[in-house]
């Protein structure tokens, strides 16, 4: 039997109910529009069932690649949070390696100019004594040349 007779079938079951009054509604045989739907369910076409099946899958699977998206989002999002961080460790390293340099030119100045004023010392020293010697020698040979005479 076709699915279209089936529901005719049915439709007429449906219009034999006796109404209620003062009620829109009406007293069937509930066995026989059971049979009938169950009749037109057995004729349903193959194509109609795999169509029922794929809507079910698809939604399946849109719910499924709609967790992926939101998985794969958390991560990157985690992973753009931790490539910042790195960022942040990565800078902050490179300042302190500035500062570093810094303190480190700082100090080598400071010992540059205390090493040109320890030898400047040094050397006002050597040369104050060296003056005082070379005194001393004029004195020497000047009593050498007047004992001479």
């Amino acid at each position: 039997m076709n699915i279209l007779s089936l529901l005719d079938i049915l439709e007429d079951e449906l219009e034999k109910g006796v109404n209620l009054p003062f009620a829109s509604k009406a007293l069937i045989d509930k066995e026989k529009c059971l049979e009938v739907i169950k009749d037109i369910r057995l004729s349903l076409p193959e194509e109609i069932k795999q169509a029922e099946w794929v809507k079910k899958e698809r939604q399946r699977i849109l719910v499924e690649a709609q967790k992926e998206a939101e998985t794969i989002s958390k991560e990157a999002e985690q992973r753009i949070k931790a490539l910042v961080d790195e960022n942040e460790i990565t800078q902050n390293a490179y300042q302190q390696s500035r500062d570093i340099v810094e303190t480190a030119q700082s100090n080598a100045k400071e010992i540059r100019l205390g090493a040109k004023e320890y030898a400047d010392t040094i050397l006002e020293d050597v040369e104050l004594y060296l003056s005082e010697q070379l005194e001393i020698l004029r004195s020497n040979r000047q009593e050498l040349s007047a004992k001479k005479r």
